[in-house]
């Protein structure tokens, strides 16, 4: 299934709303989906364009400057597309519009809309010509096209514009975001058509005081910015609709700003507002207002006359005290203001601890505002820091992301267990006055005893262990990681084997194990000329592990002893090592021959017999040795001769994991499949939770996998899913095994084929991948082989289908649809075809959804009552009645996906957040399959794989 409606253009990190719609950006992608798609459903994919045509009318693209597409030649050349040049997404983009230039000269200066990655290296060569280009209508100037190896967007290399670049009299639309402009460029000014301008995620501290000579404009969007001020001139720009100055560092809004009357929408979140202006009554046509995030300390009431607002939003501000007419207001939000807290008294003693200002961001908000005042920050998903007055010396805007770890540069250490998501916080590498704490909430693990908690952060080049003390917090019982940090990077909660540490001077000392005490270091005196750091584990292994294991009952082992060292020297002088005797050894029983020392790699992927090659000194209960160097060390006793091998299945046994996969299905819509791998001690418990929502066949026999090891599941059998899953590899879903987060997935699968009418009865096989770098060799090897990746197969059962509502183009069930497109051509569209999708998937469901997309209760019982005896009617109606009256809402994609959670439709919501996540990653593929008839196959792969 191709979910094409979707029809993205960048990822989110590098969204700005287009709340005035920018249709020609789409074509390109409705021409993909004429490639991938049967007819009916690229018909749903190219109505988005005819509507965006109108609006282009709206917007005077069509004749404005006198010349219009129909007058243009037909352009030649693999790269251009009618009247469009869309070349960001090749890395040699300006090195291919150069050529062009200079050899479709007379063609290319016909371009009307065109797109050039700020990330090329020739980008500079590149803007000397854009001045040709006289019926431009559309630039796209835009960084954030190539991203370093954590995946993080780089900015593009855009400082300036040429002066000439103002003769572009038919520029209408400019997006410049995501550079390093510090000054608007004044040719801008210029520019008489520009009606969209987009400066976001830039460098700008000010702009111009003639600002408002751009009267045209409509749409501006300079967020993530460093503004500190406004022009007053900002209040001539009388069509403005949208303004968004979010996140920057404004102080103070001139009165001007009070001038903008056809303003709907304006957004100052994020700034340093200690008030604003009275004049904002004035915006009769605004609708949202966006102040959160600030540090105002007074709103005028005066905004609650506002004729047409339905959000205000003042959360997180330092408001004592809010009007009552406006405190009334239903669409007003609040939270994480000071609320009827008394104002300080001058006169306080000024030692006296003053309550901090708390913040607390709902789901959806990546970031936050801090000043030298300090304040406390709560995340959504439980994380809490704690910046201390002075911390920040000016006011500093922190962004924050969770990430799925990847075993790619999430690498763990033997033994080591992951026990939470990855928190990235930015800007990397600022230099805080004062330690900021954070506290990271993280799944138990389950030997507290053997190991240890710890906040693991990434410098960019390797991953280093923060001191941390954990707790648990006594009504949720949750347990939280707590760190002190002076830079922000990326961090994550592990559980290590328990790890003692000290430094070794010259003259000598005792190191000992906390884990088991009867295991010493002993470093005598001239061990070392230089301090050195000497860490210690220690990993104990029963003696029923052992036997087990080795099927020999005579086998018996001491704890695994790990040293390691921050000196690649060896020591000067033997150090002393004491190991407790194995199990049931003493030295009245000791036989020797026996009795083997083990030295292993750090990777355990050796273990050599050194007991000929050591002096052993044996008590009651110790065995000693001395040793130059560190690494594993492992005391056996045994019978067998060939302890090595046997030592090395053991290790590889204790990082292995038994778990049982299941599959389930939703009672009250079986089409919806639930896969997971649980660990074989948990498996009781998530099927006793899952019971009442699901059913399915017995767990899957027992297999084992290693930590961050990658396997897939595949539905065999006639049944189908979304091979258009961000997740889908080759028609199987992926997963990364992590024994202690969950590894779930919900699918929803159908059946191309009605066997005879009966229920579709298949089955789902799951089958290991690529497994970590630190596996040992041999269990790699074993794993090869014609049945080797196979680890269970489980059967599903399939509902008898259903007509299937997104293959009939025409009317269905007496309902005949018009052509939607909801959303925005900068995030993406949802299109009749998708919604039909979403349809058939709602179920019972339908009413609680519609509450939460803000039907009434009267529209949802007219709803019922006149379909009263057909469920499909019912959800049909309500869904596209919603989409009707919102299809004018840029933001009605994402309101769509929050109703979803809100009902408890989490599966839906996924479902649509994958998709659209698909399609920004797939517009780069898009723009590449329109033409390229005279590129060569090898370059088309090529390009295809960047």
């Amino acid at each position: 299934m191709c979910h094409t409606g979707f029809l993205c253009s960048l990822p989110p990190e590098l969204s700005v709303t287009y709340r005035a719609i920018f249709p020609p950006l789409l074509a390109p992608a409705a021409l993909w989906c004429c490639q991938c798609l049967p007819a009916w459903q690229v018909r749903a994919c190219l109505d988005p364009v005819d509507e965006m045509q109108k609006m282009a009318e709206l917007l005077g693209l069509g004749d404005e400057c006198g010349e219009g597409t129909s007058g243009a030649p037909a352009l030649a050349g693999s790269c251009l597309a009618d009247n469009r040049l869309n070349l960001d997404v090749y890395p040699d983009g300006c090195c291919r519009f150069l050529q062009l230039f200079k050899e479709q000269q007379g063609e290319v200066v016909q371009v009307e809309f065109l797109r050039l990655s700020s990330n090329d290296c020739l980008l500079d060569t590149t803007l000397g010509s854009l001045p040709h280009l006289k019926h431009l209508k559309s630039l796209v100037l835009k960084g954030g096209h190539a991203r370093d190896e954590f995946g993080s967007y780089q900015h593009g290399s855009l400082t300036s514009l040429p002066p000439d670049f103002g003769n572009l009299r038919c520029l209408t639309h400019l997006d410049l975001s995501f550079n390093r402009l510090s000054i608007l460029p004044s040719c801008i000014l210029h520019l008489p058509s520009l009606r969209v301008l987009l400066v976001s995620h830039n460098s700008l501290v000010t702009l111009p005081e003639d600002f408002g000579r751009l009267s045209k404009l409509t749409f501006f969007s300079a967020m993530k910015n460093q503004l500190k001020d406004l022009p007053r001139s900002i209040g001539e720009l009388s069509m403005l609709q949208d303004l968004d100055l979010s996140e920057n560092a404004l102080e103070l809004l001139p009165e001007e700003v009070g001038n903008l009357h056809n303003c709907t929408e304006l957004d100052l979140s994020g700034n340093c507002l200690l008030s604003i202006p009275d004049s904002l009554a004035n915006l009769k046509s605004l609708r949202r207002l966006h102040l959160h995030s600030n540090l105002l300390v007074t709103v005028p009431a005066s905004l609650a006359s506002l004729p047409n607002l339905s959000r205000l939003d003042l959360q997180n501000n330092c408001l004592r005290a809010i009007p009552a007419e406006i405190q009334s207001l239903p669409f007003v939000h609040v939270r994480g203001n000071p609320l009827g807290e008394t104002e300080p008294s001058p006169q306080a003693d000024k030692t006296s601890i003053r309550r901090l200002k708390r913040l607390f961001l709902e789901s959806g908000e990546g970031s936050f505002t801090i000043t030298s005042e300090g304040c406390k920050v709560v995340l959504a998903c439980g994380i809490h820091f704690y910046f201390p007055p002075g911390a920040a010396s000016d006011p500093l805007r922190i962004s924050f992301r969770s990430l799925t770890p990847d075993p790619q540069w999430v690498k763990l250490r033997h033994h080591d267990v992951l026990l939470s998501r990855v928190l990235e916080l930015q800007p990397h590498g600022v230099q805080f006055q004062q330690e900021v704490q954070i506290w990271m909430p993280y799944i138990s693990p389950q030997t507290p005893h053997q190991h240890e908690v710890v906040v693991r952060t990434f410098s960019g080049q390797s991953w280093s262990d923060l001191e941390t003390r954990v707790k648990r917090k006594r009504k949720s019982k949750k347990c939280v990681a707590h760190c002190c940090v002076l830079h922000f990077s990326w961090f994550l909660v592990v559980s290590r084997l328990v790890q003692n540490e000290c430094q070794v001077p010259a003259e000598g000392t005792l190191l000992f194990s906390s884990v088991d005490p009867n295991i010493k270091v002993i470093f005598p005196p001239g061990v070392t000329k230089e301090p050195r750091s000497v860490k210690l584990q220690v990993l104990p292994v029963s003696a029923e592990e052992i036997q087990e294991i080795t099927a020999h009952a005579g086998c018996t082992a001491s704890p695994l002893l790990c040293l390691s060292q921050d000196s690649t020297v060896d020591f000067l002088k033997p150090v002393r090592i004491q190991l407790p005797l194995p199990p049931g050894v003493t030295g009245l029983n000791l036989d020797r021959s026996r009795l083997h020392i083990l030295h292993g790699d750090l990777e355990g992927q050796t273990w050599n017999d050194i007991t000929s090659e050591v002096v052993l000194e044996f008590t009651h209960l110790y065995a000693m040795f001395e040793v130059t160097h560190f690494s594993w060390y492992w005391l056996w006793y045994t019978t067998k001769t060939y302890i090595g091998g046997i030592a090395k299945k053991v290790y590889e046994r204790l990082r292995l994991y038994q778990v049982n996969f299941i599959a389930l299905q939703r009672r009250r819509d079986p089409e919806q499949v639930l896969l997971q791998c649980v660990p074989k001690h948990k498996v009781d418990p998530v099927l006793k939770k899952l019971q009442d929502r699901y059913r399915g066949p017995e767990p899957s026999d027992m297999v084992e996998m290693f930590e961050g090891e990658q396997f897939f599941a595949a539905f065999e059998r006639g049944i189908s899913i979304d091979m258009d899953r961000p997740d889908c590899v080759d028609g199987r879903l992926s997963f990364i095994f992590y024994s202690h987060l969950k590894n779930m997935k919900e699918i929803y699968v159908t059946s191309p084929v009605d066997r005879k009418g009966q229920a579709v009865k298949g089955q789902v096989s799951f089958y290991r991948g690529a497994v970590p770098d630190s596996i040992p060799e041999d269990a790699s090897r074993r794993r090869k082989g014609p049945d080797s990746l196979w680890l269970a197969t489980l059967p599903i059962k399939l509902p008898q289908l259903k007509p299937c509502w997104d293959e009939n183009p025409g009317p269905l069930y007496g309902f005949s649809f018009p052509p939607l497109n909801l959303g925005n051509a900068e995030t993406g569209y949802l299109t009749q075809a998708n919604l039909l999708s979403i349809a058939r998937r709602v179920g019972a469901d339908w009413q609680s959804i519609g509450l939460s997309l803000g039907l009434t209760y009267q529209q949802i019982e007219r709803i019922g009552y006149n379909n009263r005896d057909d469920l499909n009617k019912q959800i049909l109606d309500m869904l596209f009645s919603w989409a009707q009256q919102n299809a004018e809402d840029p933001e009605c994609v994402s309101k769509l996906i929050t109703a979803m959670k809100e009902s408890g439709r989490q599966d839906i919501a996924d479902e649509i957040e994958a998709v659209i996540e698909l399609g920004r990653q797939k517009y780069s593929e898009s723009i590449r399959r329109v033409g390229l008839e005279h590129e060569s196959s090898t370059e088309d792969s090529a390009i295809a794989m960047v």
